[in-house]
């Protein structure tokens, strides 16, 4: 297979991940009965979006690069922000029940 030619199924590769995102999250919200977007979405948003990115970069692409590289900041940050509830919630877990101990004794 030529450089051309893997490069161009790289992209599928990256464009089949970047898609996939979009069936998780239809699966999920109609498992739930409401729109919801489940952590997997976001790590498939990266992985396909990481690349297209490479894809874009060996296209010489300026618009698909900036498209590509601004997504993957936002999805980043939204799993640094799902952690981060995730990290308080246990917090606020933990706290809730040190305060239930100590009224019980």
């Amino acid at each position: 297979m030529d450089s051309a030619a893997l490069w161009i199924v790289v992209g599928l590769l990256g464009q089949a991940l970047f898609s996939a995102r979009f069936i998780v999250q239809w699966l999920a919200s109609e498992r739930a009965r409401r729109s919801i977007v489940p952590h997997l979405f976001w790590y498939l948003s990266i992985g396909g979006g990481l690349i297209l990115l490479l894809y874009a970069i060996y296209r010489r692409d300026p618009v698909f690069i900036i498209g590509q590289g601004s997504g993957l900041f936002i999805y980043v940050r939204n799993l640094v922000l799902i952690r981060r509830e995730k990290r308080q919630a246990i917090e606020a877990g933990a706290s809730d029940t040190a305060a239930e101990r100590a009224e019980s004794s």
